[in-house]
């Protein structure tokens, strides 16, 4: 067998952290805004690394960097909802990273948990808290599901630092 020389080597490290970045970024994540309630009102945060868990009972998970501006209120959240995007609603995806309150953005009602939930995108999952796993600089977080709803289009995708979308073969 011959060495693979397309592929470059290196151990993750601080010194070592931005091509570490890059080779995660080879894997195409699909896009969220996750929303919660706190003591001063409705907050929301794109994320990518929501994954499903378990289908019984109905988990799923994201991670929460314990450096995010948004960590305080998102980290003892009892309820959080998951927003799966559509490709056409990349300007909400960048709308909630740079600020929580992007509500104004799209329609939406609270739900019985009292967290907001964004009426147009794929699907959404609304959660309770089921477990919050410390995992080096993020907390995971994992949802019970207690409710879903699925809509139509295709995802928006995050991959080599950019946005786009997924095309099924024909």
């Amino acid at each position: 067998m011959s060495a693979d020389t397309t592929l470059t080597g290196f151990v993750p490290s601080v010194d070592t952290q931005r091509a570490y970045r890059n080779a995660l970024s080879n894997f195409a994540t699909g896009v969220t805004v996750i929303t919660t309630k706190t003591a001063n009102g409705a907050i929301g945060m794109t994320a990518n690394s929501f994954a499903s868990v378990s289908l019984d009972p109905a988990l799923v998970l994201w991670s929460l960097a314990k450096d995010s501006l948004r960590y305080a209120q998102f980290a003892p959240a009892a309820h959080f909802t998951i927003h799966v995007l559509r490709a056409d609603q990349k300007d909400l995806a960048i709308a909630f990273s740079k600020r929580g309150d992007a509500f104004d953005l799209i329609d939406h009602e609270v739900n019985a948990d009292g967290v907001i939930c964004l009426h147009d995108c794929l699907a959404r999952f609304e959660c309770a808290t089921d477990a919050v796993h410390p995992a080096g600089d993020h907390d995971i977080m994992v949802g019970r599901v207690l409710r879903a709803a699925i809509g139509e289009g295709t995802p928006l995708v995050f991959a080599q630092r950019d946005f786009g979308s997924f095309a099924p073969e024909a």
